[in-house]
């Protein structure tokens, strides 16, 4: 039997998107190299390696290394390493969750602050 929070994970996972999917598996990745669960890191890594899309060949790839790079890592029990990669990763791909969530509009005019401080 689920216990509430079980259920509500479930819930979670059932009604998220295939990109929040991906960041999912990451928190999973990352809390399991904090917690120095390699069974589960080299889960959630090779799940997240597993899930590629080689239709964009040359960003596939070169996350395939470096998802291969951090289970090497976990199987040498260099959590925090794998987890430095794996944390700027995540942050990756939350920047590309929000903009795809944001309004054009709204990007537009961040885009044009951002602009204007950088002149």
């Amino acid at each position: 039997m689920y216990s509430q929070s079980q259920a509500y994970r479930k819930q979670e996972v059932l009604s998220a998107t295939p990109l929040h999917l991906v960041i999912m598996a990451y928190d999973l990745a990352i809390r399991s190299c904090d917690q120095k669960d390699m069974q589960t890191a080299l889960k959630a890594v090779s799940a997240l390696r597993d899930a590629l899309d080689y239709d964009y060949a040359e960003i596939a790839l070169n996350l395939f290394s470096l998802y291969n790079w951090c289970l090497e890592c976990i199987r040498k029990e260099e959590f925090a390493q794998a987890k430095q990669t794996l944390v700027e990763l995540r942050g990756a791909w939350v920047m590309i969750e929000t903009r795809m969530n944001t309004p054009k509009t709204q990007q537009a005019t961040s885009e044009v602050s951002m602009a204007a401080r950088a002149a």
